[in-house]
C-alpha cells in the first residue's frame, strides 16, 4: 500500500506532488506551500520556480491556524489577492500553509458597480439612459 504523509518538518521536495496536483487543479494558478518547520515551494506555470519559499501569508495562515484572504503588503505577490489556507494535523493544529492567487478577488463587485455609475453619469448624466423617444438601435 501507498501512502503519503505531510509533517511539520516536511520539505519541499515532500509538498511538491501535492502542490504541483492543486496547481493542476486551479488551472496552473500560482500555487505555494511550506511546512512550519521548513521553507517549501512555489510553482508557477507549471514549474517549481522556488524550493525555499516562505512568505509572509503563508507564515501567518501558520501562526494564526487560520484562512486569509489578502492582498500581501510585501513579496513576491505583493498587492495580487491570495487566499491561503492551514494544513493541520489530526490535532487540529496548522502544521502547513498552501496559498493560491486568488482570482475571485481580483474582480471587486462594489468597485466594479462603483465604476459603473460612474460612467453611467457621465454618457446619460441625470437622465435614464437611453431616453425612452430615442430610437431602438440606441438602446443596444
Amino acid at each position: 500500500m501507498h501512502r503519503y504523509t505531510i509533517a511539520r518538518d516536511a520539505s519541499a521536495d515532500d509538498l511538491e506532488p501535492v502542490l504541483m496536483t492543486i496547481h493542476t487543479i486551479v488551472s496552473n494558478l500560482p500555487i505555494t506551500g511550506r511546512s512550519k518547520e521548513k521553507p517549501g515551494i512555489r510553482i508557477e506555470d507549471g514549474k517549481v520556480i522556488e524550493r525555499s519559499y516562505s512568505g509572509p501569508i503563508l507564515e501567518e495562515a501558520i501562526a494564526k491556524n487560520s484562512l486569509i484572504k489578502t492582498r500581501p503588503k510585501e513579496g513576491i505577490y505583493k498587492g495580487i489577492p491570495v487566499v491561503v489556507a492551514p494544513i493541520r494535523d489530526s490535532e487540529g493544529e496548522a502544521i502547513g500553509a498552501i496559498g493560491v492567487v486568488d482570482i475571485t478577488g481580483i474582480f471587486d463587485l462594489a468597485t466594479l458597480m462603483e465604476h459603473q455609475s460612474f460612467i453611467l453619469r457621465q454618457v446619460c448624466g441625470t437622465d435614464p439612459c437611453p431616453l425612452d423617444s430615442e430610437q431602438s438601435i440606441a438602446k443596444r
